[in-house]
């Protein structure tokens, strides 16, 4: 049901700085993008084999702001896979005891996809994102 590794996403508290690290390296960095649903400003680091998401509070009530009160330094915030079908695997990961944060309903997320996350508890200390293919 899980497919490949959409992108891992950091927090930072400095997105320009931290994008100067990728681009610096040769990397392809996007423009920041702010989406104010979420309360985050991205940028994504697009890699051969993956992508990196760079994550920014947007105002104080972020959940990146909370994040980053609790590390201070940023680091990985979450893990985000592609599925097939959004709407079954949130039923399927449901039923085997994964907990849906929200309303359950799957909302637009950066990529302009359907998206979902589950509850950090459930999968051994790590937020999950499934964002449909």
């Amino acid at each position: 049901m899980l497919g490949r590794l959409n992108h891992v996403a950091i927090a930072v508290r400095d997105l320009q700085q931290a994008a100067a690290i990728y681009v610096a390296a040769g990397a392809d960095v996007s423009a920041p993008e702010p989406l104010p649903a979420h309360g985050v400003t991205t940028v994504f680091v697009t890699l051969p084999n993956t992508k990196i998401e760079l994550l920014a509070p947007l105002g104080e009530a972020s959940p990146i702001a909370r994040f980053l009160e609790r590390n201070p330094d940023g680091g990985i915030h979450h893990l985000c896979f592609e599925v097939d079908d959004i709407i079954a695997a949130r039923d399927t990961l449901a039923a085997q005891g994964a907990r849906v944060l929200g309303d359950g309903e799957p909302r637009t997320g950066a990529h302009g996809k359907p998206v979902l996350f589950f509850h950090p508890k459930d999968f051994s200390g790590t937020l999950i994102e499934i964002e449909e293919a």
